[in-house]
């Protein structure tokens, strides 16, 4: 079984409601039909049901089964409004505004869904920048207790592997962060490891990537991340980690063996912390299209209720597969 055909069985056995508010993409509308016809989530699409079905027609797939919320048109605008406006009105928000808002931007709506609890998650970013889907997230469902801040992470699953967890990796921030500093890439390990075992369902093992290993390079960019390590060891004293480690020794034993003998981790990695924005984005885009992996992201952790984003040059699978890891996270809250 591939992980994402365990990760949907999952899905299933406790089926949660998910939003998906991007309803004028056409991948939304074939993945919303898999989705329902593989039985994932329940799924709620926010817009006009006529515009949605005559889409759903053109495409030949079938959406029976989904519940669609015009918001100009439910019977809950007006505790949506207010919700709205009690959450924000500490940075200016009105009634007038909550109202005009919630009509017209559908992301905000399925956040304010997820924050009434009528929805469990939701899934976007087809067509709408991270930004888009972030900030009313941050702005109304805020960030889970103890969490020090949103980080983003994919999960990779490369074909005919055997490194990681069976070919399973975590690589985190690959979308969000552009510079953390060593505080906050220690505090991305520890929210990345709560992941990866809710996701993949083994023990993290965590490796703080760099371009030296164990000393061999001197740089400010080194030193960020030596510090993270040893913030990370202090703070969350659980969590099996280390760094600074170069990703063949933090992934490949033989290499480990000579160039980190001492590592805790013995070149069994399977959640990689990469240093800055680039480094990762760039990272999971190679292991993407070089290896052929799976990548199943951003991802966000951190934010109090599951919301998650999509690479704008996401496949219908893409989304279904986003689904599916969402409405896993929505077990857990």
């Amino acid at each position: 079984m591939s992980y994402i055909d365990s990760i949907k069985e999952k899905a299933r056995s406790d089926k949660k409601t998910i939003v998906l508010p991007e309803t004028n993409d056409k991948r939304t509308l074939v993945a919303a039909s898999h989705i329902l016809k593989e039985g994932i989530a329940d799924i709620i699409m926010i817009g006009k049901e006529e515009k949605i079905m005559d889409g759903a027609r053109w495409l030949e797939v079938d959406l029976n089964g989904v519940t669609i919320i015009d918001p100009e048109t439910t019977e809950k605008l007006d505790d949506y409004v207010n919700l709205l406006y009690e959450t924000r009105k500490a940075k200016g928000m009105t009634e007038e505004k909550a109202r005009e808002i919630l009509k017209e931007d559908y992301l905000t709506f399925g956040v304010i869904m997820v924050k009434a609890n009528d929805a469990d998650g939701m899934v976007a970013g087809a067509c709408h920048a991270t930004a888009d889907v972030l900030r009313p997230s941050l702005q109304i469902l805020k960030t889970a207790p103890g969490v020090k801040l949103v980080s983003a992470f994919f999960i990779l699953d490369v074909p005919n592997c055997t490194m990681g967890e069976q070919g399973t990796f975590l690589f985190a921030d690959c979308g969000l962060n552009q510079d953390p500093t060593a505080e906050e890439l220690a505090a991305i390990a520890d929210t990345s490891a709560k992941s990866f075992k809710t996701l993949v369902g083994v023990k993290p093992i965590i490796a703080m990537l760099s371009h030296s290993t164990k000393g061999s390079a001197k740089h400010p960019l080194v030193d960020k991340v030596v510090e993270a390590t040893r913030i990370a060891h202090e703070q969350y004293p659980g969590l099996t980690l280390d760094g600074e480690l170069q990703t063949d020794a933090a992934i490949v034993p033989a290499v480990a063996k000579s160039k980190a003998p001492d590592s805790e981790l013995n070149g069994k990695a399977n959640v990689l912390i990469f240093p800055n924005l680039d480094a990762g984005n760039i990272g999971y885009k190679l292991v993407q299209r070089l290896a052929k992996a799976e990548a199943y992201g951003p991802m966000l952790q951190g934010i109090a209720k599951p919301v998650n984003d999509l690479s704008r040059g996401c496949s219908w699978q893409d989304i279904v597969g986003g689904v599916a890891l969402t409405a896993v996270q929505a077990q857990l809250v």
